[in-house]
């Protein structure tokens, strides 16, 4: 593995690598890393436009599949524009609040869309108007996870008045499939605000592994194909606690 560049910020300390192998897979690969070890996006260099992560290959099917005549997207988190990349002729607005990053995925990973915003995605979503946005995707982490701010009711409950009819919620979080406090009240707390929700995340050898966990809320019934979802499988969360600004988990 080779240092191709290492950049401190105030949220974080960020690296980006090449590598002839990334989760198993041989080939050419150079990805963005935070302190936390955690790949925040990765390229094939000898294929630029696959898709290398799981993850977001399945986001890009449910947004396919639900509301495939999107047009619309406000994105929390941009790591190296994987997403927002994959659909150049769509209306993305990208919020990302290190400009570290930003700099980072033009740099060593071909971004160069001006569709960027950088500050906190919550603030920025709320400069939105209503009813306007087809998709948002929450893929936002600091060293503490998903920040806490971006899971509760009354954030769920802007998400909601922003969305379309036919619009949708996709958050990637990072838990476990069983007992996990956090990922449950999340999930809980989405489903006071919106009538359909769907949880689904990658295989794993043990229950106590922590793994990619796509959560989407709707306004209307969820469509997708198990087939296209990149190895990801429908879970069940268990129940949790609503979370709330004035409350947030400890």
């Amino acid at each position: 593995m080779y240092l191709l560049a290492a950049e401190s910020s105030i949220h974080d300390e960020i690296s980006v690598y090449e590598a002839t192998q990334l989760y198993g897979e041989q080939g050419k690969f150079r990805f963005l890393q935070f302190s936390d070890h955690a790949v925040q996006g990765a390229m094939d260099l000898n294929h630029p436009k696959r898709i290398v992560l799981e993850y977001p290959r399945a986001i890009i099917h449910l947004m396919d599949n639900h509301a495939p005549t999107f047009e619309r997207v406000f994105i929390i988190g941009h790591g190296i524009g994987t997403i927002a990349g994959h659909y150049p002729k769509k209306r993305f607005t990208v919020a990302e609040i290190d400009a570290k990053v930003v700099e980072l995925s033009r740099s060593y990973f071909n971004y160069d869309m001006d569709n960027i915003r950088v500050g906190d995605g919550r603030e920025l979503l709320a400069n939105e108007a209503g009813q306007t946005l087809d998709y948002i995707i929450l893929d936002a982490f600091t060293k503490k996870g998903t920040p806490l701010h971006l899971t509760s009711l009354e954030f769920f409950t802007m998400t909601h008045q922003k969305l379309s009819k036919q619009g949708a919620l996709i958050m990637n979080l990072m838990g476990k499939a069983h007992n996990d406090k956090l990922v449950n009240a999340i999930h809980t707390t989405l489903r006071e605000i919106y009538a359909f929700s769907k949880a689904f995340m990658l295989p794993s050898e043990s229950a106590a592994d922590i793994r990619n966990i796509i959560v989407m809320g709707s306004h209307t019934p969820i469509q997708w194909q198990a087939r296209e979802m990149a190895g990801f499988y429908e879970i069940e969360l268990g129940q949790g606690h609503i979370i709330r600004d004035t409350q947030p988990i400890k």
